[in-house]
């Protein structure tokens, strides 16, 4: 019989109860994507006009920039999976640090407070503590515009000079490929006086599905989802509707739930363009797939080892990492997995290794050895998608698994233990009475 107490995280957290080695069958759901909803719901601030977003997952990320919203003044109706939003009252620069730090995505704000209002002042954000995710290119990028950006004691504050308070055009190029510093100077330019150029952008579909959506506020944005973006800066922006596109990394989490139990399922609505990388390790692992539209059929078959090195899109993405691991344990022969965006992105192996999984740790790379058969173990995630891996870990392992961590799994997973009870899983979600 389970007890809270021999969860690793300590006796009052929540945690899954998970019966493993239960086959799957049916169809999966899959959300609106958490990283595209956050970054529309700041970019609704760059108009007075209401701004209305639909699919949005019902997510503890979510509900946290909603407070961050409602906290500087912000109109919010909240009835997901639609939100609402109207800034026409904007008046507070400066964010509450209590919800900032511990929320990444807030930072996004920066770019549409400073277009709006021509200052801004926030904390350096929080979220996963998965490697170091600099600001300086967003900081680049803003100071290329014309902005002036201190950054004192966590705390960065930006302004723009002139009578006009706007920001001039300008032709940026990044180091490296950073999305959020990509979206960050969109955002910042739409409004800006010129025209602007963004080299070396971040081609994930979020940054595409962010333009798509500037520009049906009224911005003029090309070449969004390739290396170079060129925006045409307009006076002002007006509200719309828009939906959010779905979760290519939920999609990618729930067909890897079909790999690591053996269970053929139906995954939807998915963009299979988002995957390529995904569905090709999954094709060489031995599975089959199908794609109709916006479906993906997988029936997996005997799972192989392979080698995988994470990459900015099109590449293997990162946030799939520790999920594909949990997988590669349970494959014939030997895997490889090389982490290439974040340095401590590896947090997940030592609790693969209590389920009996067999991996050596070098630096950023793991050489996983796949065993016949995982055993369930009380086992927590430390970040957001390690915490997806041990759920998928679990319900193929051989027994009940205990899974803490839930506060960073429910950042990124909505209803997940719904979800996939849907299905065939036994999943139990257990509240410690706190006060007992």
């Amino acid at each position: 019989m389970p007890v809270a107490a021999t969860i690793s995280e300590g006796i009052f957290k929540p945690y899954l109860e998970i019966e493993g080695n239960r086959c799957l069958s049916g169809k999966l759901e899959v959300s609106g994507a958490k990283n595209s909803a956050l970054v529309l719901m700041a970019a609704s601030l760059l108009t007075e006009e209401k701004v209305k977003i639909n699919n949005v997952p019902d997510l503890t990320d979510i509900h946290g920039m909603a407070e961050i919203l409602l906290k500087i003044g912000v109109k919010l109706k909240k009835t997901l999976p639609n939100i609402e939003i109207q800034a026409d009252n904007l008046k507070h620069t400066e964010l509450p640090y209590e919800l900032v730090h511990v929320l990444r995505a807030s930072f996004f704000c920066i770019g549409p407070l400073l277009a709006r209002l021509g200052k801004v002042k926030i904390s350096l954000p929080g979220g996963c503590q998965i490697g170091e995710r600099p600001v300086a290119e967003h900081v680049k990028g803003l100071k290329s515009l014309g902005a002036l950006v201190s950054v004192e004691h966590g705390v960065v504050t930006a302004s723009v000079c002139g009578s006009k308070k706007r920001l001039k055009g300008a032709h940026i190029v990044f180091d490296c490929p950073s999305v959020g510093a990509t979206e960050t100077v969109l955002m910042a330019s739409v409004l800006a006086e010129g025209n602007s150029t963004i080299e070396n952008a971040a081609q994930e579909p979020e940054v595409k599905d962010l333009a798509r959506m500037l520009n049906r506020m009224g911005a003029r944005i090309s070449g969004a989802g390739g290396p170079k973006i060129m925006i045409e800066g307009v006076k002002t922006l007006y509200g719309c509707e828009y939906k959010v596109i779905p979760d290519r990394i939920e999609a990618g989490t729930f067909l890897i739930a079909s790999a690591i139990t053996r269970s053929p399922l139906l995954i939807e609505p998915v963009i299979p363009g988002h995957l390529s990388s995904v569905l090709q390790k999954l094709k060489d692992c031995g599975c089959k797939i199908n794609i109709e539209k916006d479906v993906i059929e997988i029936i997996p078959r005997e799972i192989i080892g392979v080698d995988i090195t994470t990459q900015p899109f099109p590449g293997f993405p990162t946030d799939l990492q520790a999920p594909f691991m949990s997988l590669l344990a349970t494959a014939k022969g030997t895997s490889v997995i090389t982490e290439k965006m974040y340095e401590n992105r590896m947090q997940h192996v030592s609790e693969l290794q209590r389920m009996g999984a067999s991996i050596r740790l070098q630096g950023n790379t793991a050489v996983i050895e796949g065993v016949p058969e995982l055993s369930a173990a009380p086992i927590s995630g430390r970040d957001l998608r390690s915490s997806a891996a041990m759920v998928l870990a679990s319900l193929a392992a051989k027994g009940t698994s205990m899974v803490s961590g839930l506060n960073h799994l429910d950042r990124g997973y909505s209803e997940i233990e719904s979800k996939l009870n849907g299905i065939g899983a036994h999943i139990i979600r257990h509240q410690p009475n706190y006060n007992h």
